[in-house]
């Protein structure tokens, strides 16, 4: 996809060397649609059940997830990253009527430079929600869980409008909710000291990729001190109480 997809989003929030304050990534609600698949694989575009592909723009994401420990960051490394979302027209894999299938799910584990790569599509739309990603971070030793992130990532408007309007989402129309309605962009964080807006500190930035494609990146830096998120929290991935997404491909606009 050529042409200008908008102006650099907001970083992750990072440690303050200056002061020694330390703001780590603002955690989010989990929502209902989590399904804890293990299902190590770079790209999630795949149902290992049937080898159907999903349709849509190819999103190839890079992140980096770093920890603060006494106001120093380093990379996280051997942590477990999970990322799920929605397809072209709004379902999710593996609940309702769609359980058994596996698409848009996966994980992978951070290198020594805490680093993990996935290729993906950008993700559609569901109503009463702005159009995000989720994301999971678990570490373990021998077998225990021993620390637990979650949150979710959004885009800019102007790279919405952009793919959106395209291919196998062209149907489906745009969202009825973007970032500035979305009760969970702008709510407060799960865990840290970010009250409002948290969701301004969980962007995609998103360049031209590969194949006609996307590239999206973003950095988190986790305050790994300050404790696991919980797991949900009231009103779940639908937005405060708003409809959850279909089970199915919805209806056109």
């Amino acid at each position: 996809m050529a042409g200008s997809l908008g102006a650099a989003a907001p970083l992750i929030p990072e440690a303050d060397e200056t002061t020694c304050a330390i703001t780590g990534a603002p955690g989010l609600t989990e929502g209902p649609y989590f399904v804890d698949e293990i299902l190590n694989r770079v790209d999630i575009r795949t149902d290992p059940s049937d080898g159907s592909v999903q349709q849509g723009t190819q999103l190839d994401m890079t992140l980096n997830f770093s920890r603060v420990d006494n106001c120093s960051s380093t990379p996280l490394v051997g942590a477990c990253i999970d990322i799920w979302h929605c397809g072209a027209l709004g379902d999710y894999s593996d609940v309702g009527n769609l359980v058994g299938k596996k698409y848009l799910r996966g994980y992978q584990m951070t290198d020594r430079n805490g680093q993990v790569k996935f290729t993906t599509i950008f993700p559609g739309w569901y109503s009463g929600r702005a159009v995000h990603i989720h994301f999971k971070v678990r570490t373990f030793s021998q077998g225990a869980e021993t620390y637990e992130f979650t949150s979710q990532f959004f885009f800019d408007d102007a790279v919405i409008d952009q793919v959106l309007t395209q291919g196998a989402y062209a149907s489906h129309g745009l969202p009825d909710t973007r970032n500035a309605t979305d009760g969970i962009y702008n709510g407060g964080a799960s865990l840290g000291p970010i009250t409002s807006g948290a969701g301004a500190y969980l962007f995609l930035t998103v360049s031209p990729g590969a194949n006609g494609g996307l590239k999206g990146e973003a950095s988190v830096v986790l305050d790994v001190a300050a404790g696991s998120t919980p797991d949900q929290l009231p009103g779940g991935g639908g937005g405060g109480g708003r409809p959850g997404p279909p089970t199915g491909p919805p209806p056109g606009p």
